[in-house]
């Protein structure tokens, strides 16, 4: 994609003096976000309910899928009557922070009798709750467990169900975003900014983190840091040298410094061009463009092991090296550019002679599926040239910084994961049987050129499932908080406000989290201090920014107490339903299960006069609660009781 700086309104002017007095760098314990509001919860996301899910049960009952439709009003039973009444869920991948199972059973007024199980691998079980005995009416019920590794998750009725049969109108499995996926934001464009000042909250007393950049974003909860590297800076148009080389290869060493400093992570981007490299231009660096294929090749492993000893030396080893960018098209066009039909950049058409007069790493996508054998020879040698340089630049990674992890960047346009698949089809093959391989495969997502959330979900478990054995990242995002009077972009359902800046970017974090065996390692936000951005310019201070609420998600987002936030029982007609006094809570830090007191809302008058569903909120210590109250006919002779 095009990269364009957006344009920034600048404040009224007030002395800088003012901005950095030493009075003005004390930084509270917690510090809030002053532009906007914006509600976000802790993710937790239902994986029985994904596409890659799927369930079986014990008597072979073809109905099992209807227990985890999503539609309580669709149930599962068992085919027959007997001893073999359960019911599995294949997650299609094992999942370490999964925390919950909430279970919803088709009749009212029964005290159900059941083991709920979890197996990595359905052989060897392990017990999550055992209600074998169980006396309490209760439609449902909340299950807090905590078991890295599992992939099954197993209901076994146990004897029988009083006057009802066993059957299981939804199970969900929860799942929640673990501690060891890394949320981050590229952002090179400090390289540009240096004279900005960043706050948390830039009007206080005490303005919190700041002033630069990156003590916001890490206060905010960003881990990691990826630095784009242009061989020698050049303007996009006219191909000539830009003034200031900013994010080239020197004053990215002082921004990896600065990065290194807070303790972050670092990624550093090559995009091995002196401009913007994206899927509609890959321009080869000037210094490269008439050298010999050979010689092009020796370039990228020399410029790559070279700048990497430079950050080694410097104390910046980075954590992932991208050896290109969002290359699903090739990159360092040569001779080929004729053949794919590139024209931009500007300068790499203009200066055709010079940019276009060798061969490439250019992919030849005309020729894919052609069935005539010089169309082919074609295809095969632009990949053959591609990935020989690309396999130079994963092996001067290898030799010079063997700690770090090698990604590739790609993308999936709108409804052409086939063609990426294709992609990593041909690249993978190639570059292991030229001794090679990465260990992260990436992909950019924006909704509006990369499809809806769901398609994004299925992209990257159908990397994952085609490719076991790489790391699956997003290593790039983004989505603005304005414009188009706040309608959705395309192929998104959140609104362009702070509130729906905050939901996209959640959801993002979400679709790397849910990915089979906890194979999404990351999220990257896309320039969040200037493309789409998180930050605004402060009224009445020069130069002076601070953080949309939005920004909370990278804190927020991550669950530190989990509740069983449903409680289901039963009552008789006219009578007062018996409400617990406290509800389980899982503490995620130390995986320990505590019970905490709720305060209930008094039921609506007449709420028990007669049959029905009344449903009733609590207030806990740490976050809300419900109970769903069935009330039964008074002639019933089932036992009520609560447990």
């Amino acid at each position: 994609m095009s990269r364009t700086r957006l344009p920034r309104a600048i404040a009224v002017m007030t002395t800088l003096a003012t901005l950095v007095s030493a009075n003005l760098l004390m930084v509270p314990e917690s510090a809030h976000a002053t532009f906007g509001t914006a509600d976000i919860k802790p993710i937790e996301s239902n994986i029985a309910a994904k596409a890659w899910a799927s369930a079986t049960a014990g008597s072979g009952s073809s109905s099992a899928g209807l227990a985890i439709d999503g539609d309580p009003a669709t149930s599962w039973y068992p085919g027959q009557a007997g001893a073999r009444q359960w019911l599995t869920v294949d997650l299609g991948g094992t999942y370490d922070n999964l925390r919950k199972v909430k279970v919803l059973f088709p009749d009212r007024g029964v005290a159900y009798r059941y083991v709920v199980e979890a197996s990595s691998d359905g052989h060897r079980w392990k017990t999550i709750t055992d209600r074998s005995h169980n006396r309490s009416v209760s439609r449902g019920e909340v299950h807090l467990f905590t078991r890295p590794g599992t992939r099954f998750v197993r209901l076994k009725f146990t004897g029988k169900q009083d006057h009802a049969r066993a059957g299981v109108s939804e199970l969900q499995v929860l799942n929640y975003l673990r501690d060891d996926l890394t949320l981050g934001a590229d952002l090179s464009w400090m390289d540009d900014v240096q004279d900005q000042q960043y706050w948390v909250d830039p009007l206080a007393e005490h303005r919190g983190a700041g002033p630069h950049l990156l003590d916001v974003v890490k206060d905010r909860g960003m881990q990691h840091t990826r630095l784009r590297i242009w061989n020698e800076p050049r303007s996009e148009n006219t191909g000539q040298p830009t003034p200031i080389p900013r994010q080239g290869p020197e004053r990215s060493l002082v921004s990896a410094q600065q990065i290194k400093k807070r303790g972050m992570g670092l990624g550093i981007d090559f995009h091995y061009a002196d401009s913007w490299a994206d899927p509609s231009k890959q321009p080869k660096p000037r210094a490269w463009a008439e050298l010999e294929f050979a010689d092009l090749s020796e370039a990228v492993y020399d410029f790559t092991a070279d700048y990497l000893k430079r950050l080694i030396r410097q104390g910046t080893t980075p954590e992932k090296v991208a050896v290109g960018n969002e290359i699903i098209n090739g990159f360092m066009y040569g001779s080929e550019a004729a053949l794919i039909g590139t024209t931009n950049p500007p300068y790499f058409v203009d200066q055709a002679d010079i940019y276009q007069s060798k061969p490439g790493g250019g992919l030849l996508w005309r020729y894919w599926r052609s069935t005539d054998p010089a169309e082919q020879q074609l295809y095969n040698q632009a990949w053959d040239r591609f990935t020989t340089l690309a396999a130079a630049g994963i092996k001067a990674v290898r030799d010079a910084s063997p700690t770090s992890k090698v990604e590739i960047h790609v993308i999936v346009d709108k409804d052409k994961l086939d063609k990426t698949m294709e992609f990593w089809h041909q690249f993978l093959t190639r570059v292991k049987a030229k001794g090679h391989k990465p260990d992260v495969l990436a992909i950019s997502y924006y909704p509006e050129w990369h499809g809806t959330p769901e398609a994004l979900e299925r992209n990257l478990n159908t990397m994952a499932t085609t490719h076991p054995g790489y790391e699956i990242d997003i290593a790039e995002t983004a989505y603005p908080a304005s414009g188009g009077d706040g309608s959705p972009l395309p192929n998104s359902p959140y609104p362009r406000t702070i509130q729906g800046q905050a939901d996209a970017i959640r959801r993002v974090f979400q679709a790397a989290n849910d990915v089979v065996d906890n194979r999404g390692s990351g999220v990257l936000v896309w320039e969040p201090a200037g493309y789409q951005p998180m930050f605004r310019a402060v009224p009445g201070l020069a130069n002076t920014w601070e953080p949309h609420a939005s920004i909370n998600v990278f804190n927020a987002s991550r669950a530190k107490h989990i509740l069983q936030d449903t409680v289901y029982t039963a009552t008789p007609v006219g009578a007062a339903p018996k409400l617990p006094s406290t509800i389980r809570m899982l503490t995620t830090a130390d995986d320990t299960t505590t019970r905490v007191p709720v305060r209930w809302q008094p039921l609506p008058p007449g709420a028990t006069d007669k049959p029905g569903e009344v449903t009733v909120t609590g207030k806990t210590a740490k976050g809300p609660v419900t109970v769903v109250i069935d009330v039964m006919p008074s002639h019933g002779e089932h036992d009520v009781t609560t447990s």
